[in-house]
């Protein structure tokens, strides 16, 4: 990654905690889900201690389902091996102030062992690693994620006691672009805005989408690790924002049988002098871009697990829903799963798999892996889908979670593009919550059999 000034620079920090304006310093990591774990600092130990020195947390903060249970089935954490520690090491280009907490800042942590040897299965070193590879080739990529979340005027709280049924949605009808629709929630939508340009983060824009409650901020694209730590930056603190303001909002992919959370990620490379690779002449796509492109489609299926990590995510892939259901690429075309974009220096393509509910760390890692096998066997891009791909005879997405874990699995292509000790630790996640769902009794079978069967 290119040298870059910080959100909040270490100087600065001690000039804050010296005149009492930051008293907390928050060191997380994303975890396996994409959310932030970590510890809040007083901040002159930090400054004393931690900044130099980092801190240790319980290794099983990656060997944990959704609820924090601990599960067996992973080679790094286990009751066997102790449930040891890991060291967490200040990131310090990711410092920043966290405006919608009182008097905190906040800084992302990477994940060693105590030998100082990274933790591979930690989402940022996954994606570290295939950012190394792609600057190998001499380029670096350039990410944007557009991530779509539903309000509700409950809290969090009342959503819990009521099982998350009977929710009231901040807008009772499509508001998609509707300036009235985003007017309603305003305030809300103003603060996340405001607060995230304090907290570092460049906002562009934020618009109604179709399911009632339905909005989405986006932010500028940016160099891809700090795209995604400023992605989980934002979900963390826009949740934390929403429950100050007493409403709800959800990222889940799919809340209802109406339209899913989406969080579409467009990627672009460019090479050391700054230049798009991905543009060819006469506004058309460069070579490499087609390679890449071609990369995406080879392995889209083998990676859906990076994609769609969840049962829940899977339910989001619908005909005519503007969520993909076929292998295919075309110019911008929101019926494919690949969308290609832009002109010239804006040349970029656009993975429409993922929802709200992705891990973006892994998600980019894939995206690269993909376009590194496309780029370095030299695949041939098939000819774009011209029509409606949901009525084409392509190959399917993956529809459930079993089937993408089992193409993950078994693919020779993640293995060696992310090591044999990631792949199966991923697998685990995934065994893990399908063993859970398939334990459960849903409210559909109670519905349909309590009486009737």
């Amino acid at each position: 990654m290119a040298d870059r000034t910080p959100p909040l620079e270490v100087e600065e920090l001690r000039i804050l905690v010296e005149s009492g304006e930051i008293d907390t310093v928050v060191l997380a990591f994303p975890d396996m889900q994409g959310r932030l774990q970590g510890k809040r600092f007083a901040a002159r130990f930090f400054l004393d201690e931690v900044l130099e020195h980092g801190t240790e947390g319980c290794n099983y903060l990656l060997a944990v389902d959704t609820d924090m249970n601990t599960v067996d089935g992973y080679a790094m954490s286990s009751w066997e091996r102790g449930y040891g520690d890991f060291a967490m090491h200040p990131d310090l280009t990711t410092l920043r102030r966290v405006p919608w907490n009182d008097g905190t800042a906040m800084v992302v942590a990477d994940l060693a062992w105590e030998d100082g040897t990274p933790v591979v299965a930690a989402p940022r070193q996954i994606l570290r690693r295939q950012l190394e590879r792609l600057a190998e080739h001499g380029f670096t990529a350039h990410v944007g994620t557009e991530l779509e979340f539903i309000v509700f005027k409950d809290t969090y709280e009342e959503a819990w006691d009521r099982n998350y049924r009977d929710l009231t949605p901040a807008n009772q009808y499509n508001i998609d672009y509707s300036v009235l629709g985003t007017g309603r929630i305003e305030p809300l939508l103003r603060r996340i805005r405001n607060e995230m340009a304090a907290a570092g983060l460049t906002v562009e824009s934020a618009k109604g989408e179709c399911n009632p409650g339905q909005h989405e901020i986006v932010f500028r694209y940016d160099e891809a690790l700090v795209t995604c730590d400023q992605h989980a930056v934002y979900k963390t603190g826009a949740k934390e924002i929403a429950a100050q303001e007493g409403v709800a909002l959800t990222f889940m992919a799919k809340f209802n049988e109406r339209e899913g959370n989406s969080c579409h990620i467009h990627l672009s490379l460019q090479d050391a002098d700054g230049r798009n690779v991905m543009a060819g002449e006469a506004g058309g796509m460069s070579p490499v871009m087609r390679h890449f492109l071609a990369g995406q489609l080879a392995v889209l299926r083998d990676f859906s697990l990076l994609y769609a990590p969840n049962i829940n995510s899977y339910k989001r892939f619908q005909p005519g829903s503007f969520a993909p259901t076929a292998v295919a690429w075309g110019h911008d075309n929101r019926t494919c799963s690949l969308r290609v974009v832009g002109h010239g220096r804006s040349t970029r393509f656009e993975n429409r798999l993922p929802g709200g509910d992705v891990n973006p760390h892994l998600a980019v890692a894939g995206l690269i892996a993909a376009g590194l096998h496309g780029i370095e066997q030299k695949l041939e891009l098939p000819e774009p889908c011209e029509g409606n791909a949901y009525t084409t005879a392509y190959d399917h997405v993956p529809t459930t979670l079993r089937e993408a874990a089992g193409l993950w699995e078994k693919s020779d292509l993640a293995k060696a593009a992310f090591g044999e000790d990631v792949v199966a630790h991923y697998r685990n996640m995934a065994r893990v919550e399908l063993e859970a769902f398939d334990a459960a009794v849903t409210d559909w079978e109670l519905r349909r059999s309590f009486e009737r069967l």
